[in-house]
């Protein structure tokens, strides 16, 4: 993504705004769509890139996508690029919402509308499953991090303390592989 900032800035903002309106499945879908434009088509970013700023956003308070298109457009481009992948990330579903919080009443217990929700709710699980899969590769790459995951798994499972799962995994990733240097990325 070459040229000036309000460039840059435009485009983010375009990008967001058509992701914004036409993806469906929440964070996970919206990250399948920014790794195929911005890790395969563009490759401005590098899979092990877009896995970091999700979890940094994903372990921030706040929407996960909000955080991580904040975060990517920063990355990309600074704080104004930040900002309007942001605004373009959210413009589309605040209207949206603003219309259907106006007649969510009259249409919750309609049946036909109900009914769609359940196809709705099983379509969307691929499309989350497929931004999960290729991030999840680039970050189970060794028996380290696959301990980590397990290990978070059971801390959220069972304690339900996402806070707490992060703050130990990055400080036993750094542990681990930063000062004891152990289970470097060629042992699997």
């Amino acid at each position: 993504m070459e040229g000036s900032c309000w460039k840059k800035a435009w485009k983010l903002f375009l990008f967001y705004a058509k992701i914004g309106i036409f993806t469906f499945g929440g964070g996970w879908g919206i990250l399948a769509e920014m790794r195929k434009e911005f890790v395969e088509k563009e490759q401005i970013i590098t899979d092990e890139e877009l896995l970091d700023v999700t979890s940094v956003g994903r372990s921030l308070p706040g929407t996960m996508i909000g955080n991580v298109s904040f975060l990517f457009g920063y990355h990309i481009g600074g704080p104004i690029c930040g900002f309007a992948a942001l605004i373009g990330m959210i413009f589309w579903p605040f209207i949206i919402l603003s219309v259907i919080t106006f007649i969510y009443a009259r249409v919750l217990d309609n049946i036909y509308v109900a009914r769609a929700m359940v196809g709705i709710r099983a379509a969307v699980v691929p499309i989350m499953v497929a931004a999960i899969i290729p991030l999840g590769r680039q970050a189970l790459q060794d028996r380290i991090a696959w301990i980590i995951m397990g290990a978070a798994f059971l801390l959220c499972s069972f304690g339900r303390n996402n806070i707490l799962a992060v703050v130990l995994g990055a400080i036993t990733g750094y542990l681990i592989k930063g000062v004891l240097k152990v289970g470097s990325d060629n042992n699997a």
